[in-house]
């Protein structure tokens, strides 16, 4: 894989190896895309961006808790999501996440939890753009790292067509050339996190109408991508980059595995039985260090979705995962049972 010497420079364009991977990326993600699952995604895609969970500023800043920066090396090029609201303790997690080797740190203004929004940080941000980007212009003061933000359209009676082009010159102004738009609104009251991910409905041509706006800032799209060929649709629609989420996470091979072929003309298509056998030594290796082996099969349940064979792989790894004593071989194990399917023709 590449080193981070490789991923900091410039091609000719003047886009860093960042701003080039960022035409597809894996959303941000709690509890689900930790260190394991991004060194799976890794396996299936090098080019893709990956994301971290967010991180808390103050959990940082204040709590200490720096082991929420640990991440393999093969992960790169790999972003730092950042929660918080104050400029100053934003700018020292920035630090941090730069010192530990990120490639990019990304402000969090979408999330709608109700712990995010007491910590008034968040979509809860959508309605406090100078504030925003006073994050952003105090975070850029203190790393060279690239400082991106993840949005959604509005939240509860906001017009989205007022304050999405007013949220944008705001962190344009401040410096934040590169932006994720969740392409749903966030009701802050009357809808929990999860409702918020399906019920909102989309507004795709609004993130298109922002690029036709906002020419010169690279603009992601996020929100209900549920495919591969509909990524790549938006992408020749115009838009600068992709994120998706879910559909990444519970079947990666579909999303991830032709990405490198299809979306940057690199290589070709990765055998999930290939990414496997290449898990098993990281496996052995997490498991040495005091990892137990569900923590890492959790994220690999996905891997052979719609494939003959799927739910006795996810059965036995998830009935055998926890088990004391479990380990690599149970992972083979699992995957005789798809491998001993016949493929339909």
């Amino acid at each position: 894989m590449r080193t981070m010497a490789d991923l900091k420079e410039q091609d000719n364009s003047g886009f860093s190896h960042v701003q080039r991977a960022a035409r597809l990326s894996v959303a941000p993600m709690m509890e689900w895309t930790d260190r394991h699952c991004r060194y799976l995604h890794r396996l299936l895609s090098h080019q893709v961006l990956l994301y971290t969970e967010m991180v808390t500023a103050p959990a940082l800043v204040r709590g200490g808790a720096l082991h929420l920066l640990d991440y393999s090396p093969e992960e790169h090029p790999v972003a730092l999501q950042l929660g918080g609201s104050d400029p100053v303790e934003l700018g020292q997690a920035a630090q941090l996440g730069a010192r530990a080797g990120y490639d990019e740190i990304n402000l969090n203004c979408g999330c709608p939890s109700d712990r995010v929004q007491s910590g008034a940080f968040g979509a809860v941000l959508m309605q406090s753009p100078d504030l925003v980007a006073e994050c952003v212009a105090e975070m850029r003061a203190k790393v060279a790292v690239e400082i991106t933000v993840k949005c959604r359209i509005g939240v509860d009676e906001q017009e989205p067509r007022d304050i999405l082009p007013v949220f944008l010159e705001k962190i344009r102004a401040a410096g934040c050339q590169r932006v994720t738009i969740h392409a749903r609104k966030a009701w802050l009251k009357g809808l929990s996190p999860k409702e918020n991910r399906d019920i909102p409905p989309l507004d795709y041509d609004l993130v298109h109408e922002m690029k036709r706006a906002f020419g010169d800032m690279h603009i992601s799209l996020n929100g209900g991508i549920a495919s591969l060929d509909a990524a790549i649709e938006h992408l020749d629609r115009g838009l600068d980059g992709v994120m998706v989420g879910r559909a990444a996470y519970h079947q990666p091979s579909d999303i991830l595995a032709a990405a490198d072929a299809r979306v940057y003309g690199i290589g070709a298509a990765r055998d999930p039985f290939d990414v496997v056998q290449q898990m098993l030594p990281y496996i052995e290796d997490q498991m040495v260090q005091g990892a137990r082996l569900h923590q890492i099969s959790r994220h690999m349940l996905g891997l052979f979705a719609g494939r003959p064979g799927a739910r006795a792989w996810r059965r036995v790894l998830s009935e055998g995962a926890s088990r004391p004593g479990s380990g690599p071989d149970l992972v083979l194990q699992a995957m005789q049972q798809v491998q001993n399917q016949p493929i339909a023709i």
